[in-house]
């Protein structure tokens, strides 16, 4: 079994020898794609004419939200996981996760015959993502208030007992999968000059970052919530701090640490980044769910609320909106729609 002590990190989460916390280069983007695309479909780029007549825009929806496990966060798993070493192939993989995350590491896990743990806060209040995590073969516990909590479990497990430990940021593997996406913007909307995107760890603006922005041109702007801006706070102040509450419905961006490694990227490569409230987040569940028909989770209702923020800065452009998955839960799915009835 492979035994690893901690190392000097960007940030003030726990990294081991075996990450890497440079940046992906263009060509790990590409060489990510080829892997990323032998097990995840394309996703479709879709007009909004809702958001388009709202916006005085041309707005598309890039849905991540149809892939497996109903989120981004599976494309960067397959390139990890592909790559593993192989002394960490028996011992297995352990990540702190409020649902995607690690229903992404499961999948991916379970192609490649791997086990796979997964540390999530007692406090999680979607039981689907859980019965989901566990359906694909992973081990669940639940250890901590909030996924910061967690995350400091599975650091301490990592530690004792040989697993490769999955960051939630500082992995370039993940950073470089999730890019796949990036590139396929690139390829169907050429022409995009705004693509705005959640932020909650920031893996997935980054990788936007690294191909819409830094490729393309085009800006790239991230989104948080006003009661969980750690990350909002470090890009635009420099300084990376642990916040002390996270205070957001919306538990895919719930988190009160920035990460060093996306920080790195988006400070670099980021345009803009913006908040939203959490009323803000479930008009855009209703907006997309009523006028697209698309049922979005309330992290990847940021970058409507987003976009729907900026409302006449963005008239004339083209501007992609990435929703980014489409685990919401019963109970909250009825919360908006009763309070709108």
């Amino acid at each position: 079994m492979p035994e690893y002590e901690p190392v000097e990190s960007p940030d003030e989460t726990t990294i081991f020898p075996y990450h890497d916390v440079t940046p992906p280069t263009t060509r790990d983007i590409y060489e990510a794609r080829e892997v990323v695309e032998e097990y995840v479909p394309r996703t479709p780029l879709v007009r909004s004419e809702n958001l388009s007549a709202e916006l005085d825009a041309d707005v598309y929806l890039k849905r991540e939200d149809v892939l497996p496990t109903r989120s981004f966060k599976i494309r960067g798993f397959y390139n990890l996981v592909a790559d593993l070493d192989e002394e960490f192939r028996e011992t297995g993989l352990i990540t702190s996760s409020m649902g995607n995350h690690g229903q992404g590491m499961a999948t991916a896990a379970r192609e490649f015959g791997v086990p796979a743990t997964i540390v999530v806060p007692e406090t999680l209040e979607n039981p689907t993502k859980i019965q989901n995590m566990e359906r694909l073969g992973a081990t669940v516990r639940k250890c901590g208030r909030d996924v910061d909590e967690a995350r400091e479990v599975a650091e301490g497990l990592a530690a004792e007992e040989g697993y490769r430990y999955v960051h939630g940021g500082n992995e370039p593997h993940l950073i470089a999968g999730r890019a796949s996406a990036g590139l396929e913007v690139m390829e169907d909307c050429p022409e995009v000059d705004v693509l705005i995107n959640p932020v909650g760890g920031g893996s997935s603006a980054a990788a936007y970052c690294l191909t819409v922005g830094k490729l393309l041109g085009a800006d790239v702007v991230g989104v948080q919530a006003t009661g969980a801006d750690a990350v909002y706070r470090a890009w635009s102040e420099g300084v990376i701090e642990v916040q002390e509450e996270a205070d957001t419905f919306a538990e895919g961006i719930k988190t009160r640490t920035p990460f060093g490694l996306p920080l790195e990227i988006m400070r670099e490569h980021l345009a803009d980044m913006v908040l939203v409230e959490d009323d803000d987040l479930r008009d855009a569940i209703y907006r997309l769910l009523t006028a697209d028909s698309v049922l979005a989770e309330g992290a990847a209702a940021t970058s409507v609320a987003g976009a729907l923020s900026l409302g006449d800065e963005l008239a004339g452009e083209t501007v992609v909106l990435p929703i980014s998955g489409g685990n919401l839960s019963t109970a909250k799915l009825k919360e908006i729609l009763d309070s709108r009835a």
